[in-house]
């Protein structure tokens, strides 16, 4: 099973974390209100928790993963499906990310227990593609 590599994982999770730390300032009405308030790291979690969780259910990868060409795809007896992850297990896998230690602990195919509670594997685009019939598949 070819899954995405760590750097990339990484990037998009700062991508998610910037957009969702963005929301929070906006909804805040600005950078003086949200570095003052100190509930804002708990909101900007939040907002991570939600944004990504929807966005994965929908549309196969949070904001920050689509951005970076990552795509969730679910894991059927030990192979890969390209439909969109189920919205309740989305939830339990981005609150398993927020919880930090489940993505550190992983399977030698990359995948962490969060992948493993949900069910759900992060491949490259091209990956993607070449599971739904669109394109061969090739190593980023």
């Amino acid at each position: 099973m070819d899954t995405a590599t760590w750097a990339r994982r990484i990037l998009a999770l700062v991508v998610d974390w910037f957009a969702a730390t963005l929301v929070v300032i906006l909804v805040l009405g600005g950078v003086d209100q949200w570095a003052g308030d100190r509930a804002a790291g708990t909101y900007v979690l939040g907002v991570f928790v939600l944004e990504s969780a929807v966005f994965t259910a929908l549309s196969g990868g949070s904001f920050g993963q689509l951005a970076t060409r990552l795509r969730v795809v679910r894991v059927v007896d030990d192979r890969l499906d390209p439909r969109p992850v189920p919205p309740h297990l989305a939830l339990l896998r981005q609150v398993l990310i927020a919880l930090v230690i489940p993505p550190l602990v992983y399977r030698p195919d990359g995948r962490g227990l969060h992948d493993l509670a949900a069910r759900s594997a992060v491949v490259t685009l091209d990956t993607y593609r070449a599971l739904v019939g669109k394109a061969p598949a090739s190593r980023e």
